[in-house]
């Protein structure tokens, strides 16, 4: 389980998961259908560029990408994957942290070993609403690497989470929130932020002591925003909400994987407090682009963190070749990210508005990807 298989490729190549809700073409509720809908997609699997699977919830999938070279490569991937999806009229897809209707406990779990083993762990905690991610996996060299890069980017978690916050809504009222679906996944056990670790070993015996006095069936069940992945070789950060614009996700991948990158080489000593980032956290899924917050010393604006850590990602993003993708988190800071795009929908038109903008969002690509990729998925035969 613990057997590391970091450097068995490339290092800092990239991969992508996301979730997004199945939902009904009309009123765009979820549609608890994925196995029908997988059946049909697995008859196209032999020319799509990933994977396609159900995830622990009825009525969600999860669109995996290869291992990549740039992030554009994964926005090229995942475009393909959600139009194979959409090829299936009988569905449409909605990105976001949490579906801004769901009523509250309206939830159905797959069958199967491992599903039935969380649902025993967690018993009501996942049954109170589905809620969607995209995880970010970043490959790397070894495993001390791997500890060096997951505890420099703690300090970025409460950046990275009020960026990409697009979750205001739940069970049809304003949570108050930017990011309802963050505080829905802290419910669960094993999940928000470990503290830093002193080495790999440290972390793999940390880790093997809590599996064992946990009783749960291996690594998959530790659920942390940022973790090093030993059985993938990669460094996972699965903090953000799902993103229904292509174009916000492929800026804020780009950014993680700049992030990442840049603390992987750097092996920053100084590791805020998990009391610290716990609070800064807070203030992150509360206030998203308007929070304000300290990584340690003064309080300031999320618009100046982010600065920081776009000024430090810019300096590596010709080598990661996404310099382009950083400017889509520049909009994002100057237009507003999903959440406040949500409210303004629900400001103009209620929640059908939402509802209506999230479905269209979702199924648009980003800039010239579509006339080839549609072909390629077989979208609208």
């Amino acid at each position: 389980m613990f057997a590391p298989r970091f450097g068995v490729g490339p290092p800092f190549r990239l991969s992508v998961e996301e979730e997004l809700f199945l939902v009904d073409p009309v009123r765009h509720r979820v549609l608890e259908c994925t196995d029908q809908l997988l059946a049909g997609v697995d008859r196209r699997r032999c020319v799509l560029p990933g994977r396609v699977s159900g995830e622990l919830c009825d009525g969600v999938l999860e669109l995996a990408t290869p291992a990549c070279a740039s992030v554009d490569e994964v926005v090229e991937a995942l475009w393909c994957l959600r139009s194979a999806v959409l090829a299936d009229r009988r569905a449409q897809l909605l990105g976001a942290g949490l579906h801004p209707a769901a009523a509250f406990g309206d939830v159905h779990h797959r069958a199967g070993r491992h599903y039935a083993a969380v649902g025993e762990d967690t018993r009501g905690v996942l049954r109170q609403s589905a809620f969607c991610g995209a995880h970010v996996h970043v490959a790397m060299p070894d495993a001390e690497t791997a500890i060096v890069a997951y505890n420099g980017m703690r300090k970025w978690v409460p950046v990275l989470q009020a960026l990409g916050a697009n979750s205001p809504f739940w069970h049809g009222h304003d949570s108050g929130l930017a990011s309802a679906r963050t505080v829905r996944a802290h419910d669960a056990p094993r999940s928000g932020l470990p503290r830093a670790f002193a080495d790999w070993t440290d972390y793999r015996e940390t880790m093997r002591e809590l599996v064992r006095v946990a009783d749960i069936d291996g690594l998959d069940s530790l659920w942390w925003d940022v973790r090093p992945h030993p059985q993938l070789g990669t460094l996972d950060v699965r903090l953000l909400d799902a993103q229904s614009s292509l174009e916000d996700l492929r800026g804020l991948v780009a950014l993680v994987h700049c992030l990442v990158y840049h603390e992987a080489l750097v092996a920053d000593p100084l590791h805020p407090t998990m009391e610290l980032l716990d609070q800064a956290t807070f203030h992150a899924i509360r206030d998203g682009l308007d929070a304000r917050m300290s990584l340690g010393g003064p309080i300031q604006h999320l618009q100046a963190v982010a600065r920081q850590a776009l000024d430090l990602a810019v300096g590596y993003a010709p080598a990661l070749a996404c310099t382009d993708a950083l400017r889509s988190v520049e909009r994002l800071l100057a237009d507003g990210n999903g959440a406040n795009r949500q409210r303004r929908a629900f400001a103009t038109g209620g929640m059908d508005a939402v509802l209506d903008q999230l479905v269209a969002e979702t199924s648009r690509p980003v800039g010239p990807l579509e006339p080839a990729i549609l072909a390629a998925a077989g979208h609208g035969r």
